[in-house]
């Protein structure tokens, strides 16, 4: 039996197709960044259907690769300035990573049900993400990778990976973030599923370039045909 079909749209954010790297979506809201004109605002909104916040993280526009979290908890990376902070709080608790594991929406990839880490970050540092996350986490890697926001994508209903991703390491995603994985590509086969897309548990919003059977692949991973 067929599903209903979810929104997919194609987008390049500021001249750029990685919309997974400016946008960062973090339970009920995208935070995106300044700038985006109007058409393409409007865009976003009806296919992640979430609430749009524009901010910066310390000036930079990367939201996606700086920022990470679900609709209890988030980490951000310490480029953030205090009122960024400020403003981060009234939507979760908040996990600042250090320099040494900057990029945190990068490092960090989690849902409603849990949150993996790079292996870089410290058991320490995976206690506090569960805490604030309020869910289990584990550290991972996927295709041997550590940029985990760059290499996957999850939402509540699935998660796409890198397409050399190992079986161990789908056994450890699987069990934490509670869902099935698939593997697949977005704009135009590039394997960095998680920079090139931005996921709510609506929709995906994908760079210009990807593909119709790329696009088909990342809705079935999602769960937007269910």
């Amino acid at each position: 039996m067929a599903g209903t079909s979810m929104p997919m749209e194609t987008l390049d954010l500021l001249g750029h197709p990685e919309s997974g790297v400016y946008i960062s979506l973090v339970g009920g809201v995208a935070f995106v960044p300044p700038g985006i004109d109007d058409d393409a605002m409007q865009v976003i909104q009806t296919a992640l259907e979430v609430e749009l916040q524009p901010m910066t993280i310390g000036g930079s526009r990367l939201l996606g690769a700086l920022l990470t979290g679900n609709s209890r908890g988030m980490a951000v990376a310490d480029i953030a300035t205090e009122e960024d902070l400020d403003k981060l709080t009234a939507f979760g608790d908040v996990v600042v990573m250090e320099s040494s594991v900057n990029a945190a929406g990068n490092l960090v990839l989690a849902n409603e049900n849990g949150v993996l880490a790079s292996p870089v970050v410290p058991d320490a540092g995976l206690e506090i993400l569960s805490s604030a996350f309020g869910v289990p986490a584990a550290n991972t890697t996927i295709a041997g990778q550590d940029i985990l926001g760059s290499a996957g994508v999850a939402t509540n209903g699935g998660v796409l990976l890198h397409p050399d991703v190992t079986n161990e390491e789908v056994e450890i995603i699987e069990q934490i973030l509670g869902v099935q994985a698939m593997v697949g590509t977005v704009c135009f086969g590039s394997p960095y599923v998680g920079a090139g897309c931005a996921a709510s548990d609506s929709g995906a919003i994908c760079g210009s370039s990807t593909t119709g059977p790329e696009l088909n692949r990342i809705e079935d991973a999602l769960g937007f045909l269910n």
